[in-house]
């Protein structure tokens, strides 16, 4: 783990043989009240269209939103990309990921609970189930407690604690395996991966990378993570994307 993130140098700009991995909220896209509120810049789309170009296709989203979530706001472009913390993958099937029964009555119950603090806010993403307190601090700790104790009622369910969230989902997956399954397949293979997010939830994206001698970077300085390099917030990240653009597609760059 990383001593003194502060102290963390600046990723250099990539070569054309990178596979770059990106998460979404507090890496790409400033935080806002609600999942449903963050802005997608337009020269940020236009940056990441020029960079997936020049890495020959090896750019990826990572995330905890659903795909379908990531095609809307990422709209017109259709990024490879990691959902639900690893439990899905662009191409991958994963119709054998239902929600179990129980799930339903785990729902309501969570929003009755969430219900009785203004500001709290409860995210129903399919199979898995996140709960938020970024508006309601007061709602923190008996979230926290119904999560613990709902567990019981999901088998092969665990906890995922994130930036003033919870989330209820099945255990076995995370981000690391979802860059891990990628970084197997075209046209990621053999190519060296980075990885820049910002949450606890992408640590294990970080020692996926460093697992094979890549790039971890943290967006932020928190002091556990196991990240390389750093960058200061997300306006960070997209003007290093922007360079990156600029220095891998120099002629398309200047002509935007």
């Amino acid at each position: 783990m990383s001593a003194d993130p502060s102290r963390l140098p600046r990723p250099p700009l990539p070569s054309a043989d990178w596979a770059l991995f990106l998460d979404v909220d507090g890496t790409l896209l400033d935080f806002s009240c609600t999942p449903d509120g963050v802005h997608v810049p337009m020269d940020l789309l236009g940056d990441l269209r020029r960079l997936h170009a020049a890495l020959g296709g090896a750019l990826a989203l990572v995330s905890g939103r659903r795909l379908e979530t990531l095609d809307a706001l990422f709209s017109p472009l259709q990024l490879p990309a990691i959902g639900l913390h690893g439990l899905q993958r662009r191409g991958a099937n994963d119709a054998g990921h239902a929600p179990p029964h129980e799930l339903a009555s785990v729902l309501a119950a969570a929003r009755d609970l969430a219900a009785k603090y203004p500001g709290a806010l409860v995210e129903d993403k399919g199979i898995t189930l996140a709960l938020h307190w970024r508006n309601a601090p007061a709602a923190e700790e008996p979230l926290h407690e119904f999560a613990n104790s709902v567990l019981i009622d999901l088998p092969g369910y665990a906890l995922q604690p994130g930036r003033d969230v919870i989330e209820l989902r099945p255990d076995g997956h995370d981000k690391g395996d979802g860059i891990a399954a990628l970084l197997d397949t075209a046209p990621f293979r053999g190519r060296m991966p980075v990885f820049i997010g910002d949450d606890y939830t992408d640590e294990h994206g970080f020692d996926a990378v460093n697992a094979r001698h890549g790039l971890s970077v943290l967006v932020g300085t928190r002091a556990d993570s196991a990240a390389t390099h750093a960058l200061h917030d997300p306006l960070s990240v997209r003007a290093w994307l922007r360079d990156a653009a600029h220095a891998l597609a120099p002629e398309v760059a200047a002509a935007t």
